[in-house]
């Protein structure tokens, strides 16, 4: 991987510029954040501390909250990638790490399942080697663009997820088949699967008309959105509304009843297989068909019907 350039601390105004270009129409933003968030359009948003820098479908940016005096250097001492930008509170020396993707990972559960777990695997990996705090939820951050915090940057292009990579160990995270940390893009991975896999089974009790459904499907998303930190109002709904498109689509009671049906000639087949070797060696010896049949638990006309074919 090629490392990026990291001798430069001024802020690079393409970074910055670029920030500025993805953030949402009508960001969540605020001063304290004792005081709740607010939503406007985002010329006003952008002189506040505080602002939403990626939005419900897309991630632009990993961010980390590094809670310790000279966080702005301290990625350095962990060999942790460079951050794109760093936005520092100068009077406790608390900061955000941003790192900007070149490519966004589409997070609406409608994009590809694997970018989205990779990107998962890398967000809870950097997370680890910044030891940054496990609590944040990445809503809103330090805004680079108002003035009030300390701003630098050390690397001066974007990342892909492979470069990132390069940096971390995701073995802890290979496992398809075990829940990520509920951290970050974790959550929202951890959200989708668990979500799916209730709705395909529940959409079978009364296939219900797609408004009903959705309504379920979402409360249901509510409900499973119990983090410590939980996912935003608007990413659940896109969830949601997410899986309860593609089952209502997808699943019916005569596509169910057709699957069920080549199910059952699997199974049957497999258990002709099994049994018809039996069936010929019972037959040898003697035992009548009905015998056989009582024996093995199958009907007397199949156990004929096999012989015949014998």
């Amino acid at each position: 991987m090629a490392q990026p350039d990291t001798g430069c601390q001024v802020p690079n105004l393409a970074n910055l510029a670029t920030f500025r270009d993805r953030l949402p129409s009508k960001p969540y933003h605020t001063d304290q954040l004792d005081t709740g968030l607010r939503i406007r359009d985002v010329e006003k948003a952008l002189q506040a501390r505080y602002i939403q820098p990626n939005g419900p479908t897309h991630r632009y940016w990993l961010i980390y909250d590094v809670d310790r005096c000279g966080a702005a250097l301290d990625w350095n001492d962990r060999n942790a990638p460079p951050p794109t930008i760093v936005a520092q509170n100068p009077e406790n020396g608390h900061a955000h790490l941003i790192y900007g993707l070149e490519v966004p990972v589409r997070t609406a559960p409608d994009g590809k399942p694997g970018p989205i777990r990779y990107a998962a695997a890398v967000d809870c990996a950097l997370r680890a080697v910044l030891d940054a705090d496990e609590g944040y939820s990445g809503l809103i951050c330090k805004n680079p663009l108002n003035g009030f915090w300390r701003v630098s940057e050390w690397a001066t292009q974007l990342y892909s997820l492979a470069d990132l990579d390069g940096w971390l160990d995701l073995s802890a995270y290979s496992d398809r088949r075990k829940r990520l940390p509920d951290y970050g893009l974790g959550r929202n991975c951890n959200l989708f699967e668990r979500l799916r896999h209730w709705a395909y089974r529940a959409i079978r009790q009364g296939w219900p008309d797609y408004e009903r459904w959705f309504e379920a499907v979402y409360q249901r998303a509510k409900a499973y959105n119990d983090f410590t930190d939980p996912l935003s109002d608007s990413e659940v709904h896109h969830t949601a509304r997410s899986v309860a498109k593609w089952t209502h689509q997808h699943l019916s009671q005569a596509g169910f009843s057709t699957a069920q049906s080549q199910r059952g000639r699997r199974k049957g087949k497999k258990s002709r297989e099994a049994l018809v070797p039996k069936v010929r060696e019972m037959a040898i010896q003697g035992i009548s068909n009905r015998k056989i049949a009582l024996e093995l638990g199958i009907d007397h006309k199949t156990v004929g019907n096999w012989l015949k074919n014998l």
